[in-house]
């Protein structure tokens, strides 16, 4: 069975719509992975310290067969690929991709805390989520 998974993508670095557009792409070739639907792409300001640029911001919906670990190492690698590098907390970067929700799934790890604890910080992922959520009302 497919879970229904929320991630979340940002990149305030390099080509910004480009980079969201590549990690759309990224993500929907993952194994026992489809995308189902995209909240639009919003401009926000940087979450954190230090002097950044904007960024852009899109949440995607999955269906996926992979366990939220393996997907969490798959979405390091796409960062990777797409030249993340993690040097601070909260700095600026190419790419982002947090799993924001994963079905009922419930956990907290040093690896992995779902559903993500950024959620009640970010009023664009709450919009984002609401947006998706509507989305999946009409479809049924």
């Amino acid at each position: 069975m497919h879970e229904r998974v929320m991630i979340a993508l940002g990149s305030n670095v390099g080509a910004r719509a480009a980079l969201l557009a590549g990690a759309r792409t990224a993500v929907a070739s993952l194994p026992s992975t489809r995308l189902i639907a995209a909240s639009r792409v919003e401009e926000t300001a940087p979450f954190g310290s230090g002097p950044q640029g904007p960024y852009l911001n899109q949440m995607v919906l999955v269906g996926t067969r992979l366990s939220p670990r393996a997907l969490l190492h798959a979405l390091q690698r796409i960062e990777c690929t797409l030249g993340r590098i993690r040097s601070r907390r909260w700095g600026a970067r190419t790419i982002d991709l947090d799993i924001v929700r994963y079905g009922q799934v419930t956990c907290c790890s040093d690896e992995l805390r779902l559903p993500h604890p950024g959620i009640a910080a970010r009023d664009f992922w709450r919009r984002e989520l609401a947006e998706l959520e509507a989305l999946l009302e009409c479809a049924a």
